[in-house]
């Protein structure tokens, strides 16, 4: 006897097609076929994916190791992306890449892609199926740390560091620009947004306060750095960077001047995260501490533009029950 010959799946499908357009029914059996043909994609196109995002990862972790190696990488992804894929001239290349090459020879900019790198691995990490949040949370944590530790070194490197990391050359070259990863800020200097939904959040209880706290101050002392540092005058500024060996005094008092930009962000955002602060404490179980120090915050900064609303948020937080009474009419409105 013959062995049954196995039907193609092809046909299999072309034959529901036909008899749905006659309005039958799928049998038990042909959903059967259906859902084990279904899953067998599935885990072809997971399966492609995990060697895709493996060797990225092998990729990029290797150039994570030194500048050189960032380079490198950083080379051969403009290449496939630029030109290979886009079919340009070899000429072309040769001298893009001599630009390039001029270009990466400053030593901040090659550190601004090892900190790119180290966070779109971090990206990948979060957008997983099943991310280790505890080991994230501490990874993000260290990445962010590094930054600001070579922030002087980083200075004029704003627009890579602040480049969404799926959408740079890396992740293109390696056609992983489409991970999702909620809850999860895609740049190392995503400062607010890091410690709102990664940071901060595993610390919001009871036995977390010290470290919420800790945490907090941390961010505050982040963001002030990250105005110091990244903002329109210094952008300018490394615009003429070319003149500061011959006028190194002038442009010495050029950086000891703190930019409107900075200077009205520590007036003004700096206390209102000192009070986010205070809030969140007290809301996560430091009512006694944080009160306490809520109503010396508004003695400190009584000309502070948000004070009637710091003080109103805080009666709030004491009399939650309170019934905030109507504001009076004026003599013109109770008038006949």
């Amino acid at each position: 006897m013959k062995p049954a010959m196995r039907v193609p799946i092809l046909l299999i499908c072309s034959t529901l097609v036909f008899s749905g357009a006659h309005a039958d029914s799928l049998s038990d059996a042909d959903r059967e076929t259906l859902l084990e043909n279904l899953e067998k994609i599935r885990n072809a196109s997971d399966s492609k994916t995990d060697a895709r995002f493996r060797i990225a990862l092998t990729a990029f972790r290797n150039a994570m190791g030194s500048d050189d190696a960032a380079i490198d990488l950083y080379m051969n992804c403009m290449e496939k992306v630029n030109f290979e894929e886009l079919k340009k001239k070899a000429a072309d290349y040769r001298e893009q890449k001599a630009k390039e090459r001029e270009k990466l020879g400053e030593p901040g900019l090659r550190l601004a892609l090892r900190h790119q790198l180290r966070w779109l691995m971090l990206t990948l990490e979060a957008g997983s199926t099943k991310p280790d949040l505890v080991k994230l949370t501490h990874d993000a944590q260290e990445a962010v740390d590094a930054v600001f530790r070579d922030a002087d070194k980083l200075k004029y490197q704003q627009e890579i560091l602040s480049q969404d990391v799926t959408s740079s050359v890396f992740a293109r070259a390696y056609d992983i620009n489409n991970v999702k990863a909620e809850n999860w800020a895609m740049s190392p200097i995503q400062v607010d947004m890091i410690y709102d939904k990664i940071l901060l959040p595993p610390y919001r209880k009871p036995s977390g306060l010290a470290t919420l706290r800790a945490g907090w101050l941390k961010r505050i002392q982040q963001e002030t750095l990250q105005k110091e540092l990244w903002n329109e005058k210094r952008r300018e500024r490394r615009e003429d960077r070319e003149n500061r060996d011959r006028e190194d005094k002038r442009v010495g008092m050029a950086d000891a001047m703190q930019s409107a930009e900075y200077l009205k962000f520590v007036e003004e955002e700096v206390p209102k995260l000192y009070w986010e602060m205070e809030v969140d404490l007290f809301e996560n179980g430091d009512e006694a501490g944080a009160s306490v120090r809520m109503l010396a915050h508004l003695n400190k900064y009584v000309s502070h533009p948000s004070l009637r609303e710091w003080s109103d948020e805080l009666q709030t937080l004491l009399k939650p029950d309170a019934v905030v009474p109507p504001i009076p009419k004026t003599t013109e409105e109770v008038a006949p």
